[in-house]
């Protein structure tokens, strides 16, 4: 039987081969191959799409995270409020520079910090904020914004997954003081090897970045700080803006399949379906159900059983790594989550015959 895989990257490559390849063609014949004009124009298109004044190209996602922080002015020893339920680089970010990572619990629904919580965190050495667009729904950055308001925080936004999304109308990575971008390849907008993308309104951030980015010199040789080298290449940039033009077309086709997901699998025993607040357009990087009653690893195994592969984010809440056993906190709500969370197949070239498969599959499984 043919596997239903997690995501068809090979889809999508042949849906653009020819705009692809002409684009990488044209790069090799240029001659120029890190930071040309096609990082250049990716940086104002980017930038003009999500409305901010400023983005910045870098080599990864993670790069975004480290020197969106450092713009920000952290330092050892301040305390970074964010989520334990994302992936490891967001926390790392913040450990990166000796700094404190003050875990909040989610919101059951969205996955998300859960904002009611934020205010009991906050110390005289917390200067940030950094809330995970998880999944494709947006954090609540209204009232994010407004307590970082209040106690004069920054917000640094991570949008690793969730291109295109938005609050309120708003694009995401537009509403903080920074937002950090990644086109790891599984991204809704995805490179064909690492890259990523710090944006920002803040014209001080924006130049600490760019000078960060180059081993700390606006002239080569001229080194002003200690930066590090995150320069992305400019075959991934011309690829990135090849792609750039689908991405609305492409988020809404993963609504559309969330939403058929959704009419498959209402009513299933033991299932709870993704939720989508008012403030939110969701652009589900992943479709991710709950599994309730200790069912979901049982459930994910009958599945690969049957030829349709899944995936768990993520299987262990940061505050529960050896690398911050010494916080010794308990956030239900996440740990229930890392129990419960199962993603099935998405991506905008998924298939209804594959969806009808996985739901299929899933009834039979959880009404067995």
């Amino acid at each position: 039987m043919n596997r239903v895989s997690l995501l068809d990257l090979k889809a999508e490559v042949e849906l653009l081969w020819d705009e692809i390849n002409a684009a990488i063609q044209e790069v090799l014949r240029s001659g120029v191959f890190i930071m040309g004009p096609n990082v250049k124009a990716l940086e104002q298109e980017i930038a003009r799409y999500l409305g901010v004044k400023h983005a910045v190209a870098l080599n990864s996602g993670t790069d975004a995270l480290i020197l969106g922080i450092h713009a920000l002015g952290i330092k050892p020893g301040d305390e970074v409020i964010t989520t334990p339920f994302t992936f490891f680089a967001t926390a790392e970010a913040i450990s990166h520079f000796k700094a404190v990572p003050v875990f909040v619990d989610i919101d059951p629904r969205t996955f998300n910090l859960n904002v009611e919580q934020v205010l009991a965190k906050i110390t005289p050495r917390t200067k940030a904020i950094i809330p995970v667009h998880l999944y494709g729904h947006a954090a609540d950055m209204g009232q994010i914004m407004e307590i970082a308001r209040e106690f004069g925080l920054r917000v640094l936004e991570d949008v690793a997954q969730a291109f295109g999304g938005e609050y309120k109308g708003r694009k995401l990575g537009s509403i903080g003081d920074a937002g950090a971008l990644s086109f790891f390849p599984s991204k809704n907008l995805g490179a064909f090897g690492d890259g990523g993308m710090l944006v920002t309104n803040d014209d001080t951030i924006a130049d600490t970045v760019r000078i960060l980015r180059v081993h700390g010199a606006r002239k080569k040789y001229y080194n002003e700080r200690v930066g590090v080298n995150s320069r992305l290449d400019e075959i991934q940039a011309a690829i990135l803006r090849v792609k750039i033009h689908h991405i609305d077309e492409w988020n809404r086709k993963r609504r559309e399949a969330a939403a058929y997901y959704n009419e498959l699998l209402r009513g299933v025993p033991d299932i709870e379906l993704p939720y989508e607040a008012p403030y939110a357009y969701h652009v589900y990087h992943q479709y991710t159900i709950r599994v309730h009653n200790n069912r979901r690893d049982w459930l994910q195994a009958r599945l690969r059983e049957v030829g349709i592969d899944t995936a768990i984010y993520y299987p262990v809440p940061l505050h529960l790594l050896p690398i911050y056993q010494d916080i010794s906190i308990r956030l239900p709500q996440a740990e229930l989550a890392s129990r419960e969370v199962l993603s099935l197949p998405m991506g905008h070239t998924l298939n209804l015959s594959h969806q009808q498969r996985v739901a299929e599959a899933i009834n039979a499984f959880m009404n067995s």
